[in-house]
């Protein structure tokens, strides 16, 4: 299952799930060069829904599975048009996180929506947020600030509350907690976009509750970003990071944008 949500366009070009590895790849080939001059947003219908095309010099843009792109709302298919629109000389799939995120909806997850949403559930089971640290009470501190407040959310949103434990021993959730999760998502279904754009943040993130949170605007990307790395800075801050780390996450945080901004044009 976890292969249909890596990127699927064809060749060499999104080789590696790993962004700075992706990029390095991408940097030993040749990319496409741009080969349209307009690009447009065009209503039609599919089925008894009303769609969104992008076009390009006139032709609609399929998949790599050379399916038509069709998203369903105008602002979605915007967010893959102005990709399509910064492309220059050569045409860079790597900084096209919402076509990326589009193809894999169309190609894999509209088949597949059973496993991914299973998938998130997995990650609700072992939470980032329900696993705190001993020590140092600064980093404690830092977690209680920015986690607890999403896991009072949880226990409002979808009435259930979620074991925390302090270690990286795994403590199994309580099955309300679970069960009230399952019962929240099914809910909030909002089609194959909406669920990919959601299991790429929690991911991104390791935590369902931010990734759901961001999703019923309760925070902001950029704040569960930050929450989900409150770690992370602990250790930039004593002890620094590299080059590589900081292209890493940036890359990461392109794709985590991409997502929520997907699930902010769904709500149109």
């Amino acid at each position: 299952m976890r292969d249909i949500l890596e990127d699927l366009e064809a060749g060499h070009l999104l080789s590696d799930p790993d962004p700075v590895k992706r990029a390095q790849n991408q940097m030993r080939i040749a990319l496409p060069k741009r080969f349209y001059n307009e690009v447009a947003v065009v209503p039609t219908e599919y089925g008894d829904q009303d769609v969104f095309e992008i076009h390009l010099d006139g032709k609609p843009v399929r998949t790599p599975a050379k399916t038509l792109m069709r998203l369903p709302t105008h602002a979605a298919a915007e967010l893959v048009a102005a990709e399509f629109v910064q492309q220059e000389e050569v045409i860079n799939p790597v900084m096209m996180p919402v076509m990326r995120l589009t193809n894999t909806a169309i190609d894999g997850v509209l088949r597949e929506s059973d496993a991914v949403s299973e998938d998130v559930l997995k990650f609700g089971g072992s939470d980032l947020l329900c696993y705190r640290a001993e020590g140092p009470q600064g980093l404690v501190d830092r977690q209680i600030e920015a986690w607890d407040p999403v896991v009072d959310w949880a226990a409002r949103a979808f009435g259930a509350r979620f074991t925390l434990t302090e270690g990286v021993v795994h403590v199994t959730q309580p099955v309300a907690a679970l069960a009230a999760l399952r019962t929240y998502l099914m809910l909030r279904q909002r089609g194959e976009f909406w669920l990919t754009a959601l299991h790429l943040m929690t991911s991104l993130t390791g935590s369902a509750l931010l990734a759901l949170a961001v999703e019923a605007e309760e925070v902001t990307a950029e704040e569960a970003w930050r929450a989900a790395h409150v770690d992370e800075d602990w250790q930039i801050e004593h002890w620094g990071q590299d080059s590589e780390a900081v292209a890493r996450r940036n890359a990461r945080w392109r794709d985590m944008n991409a997502a929520a901004s997907m699930i902010a044009a769904l709500r149109d």
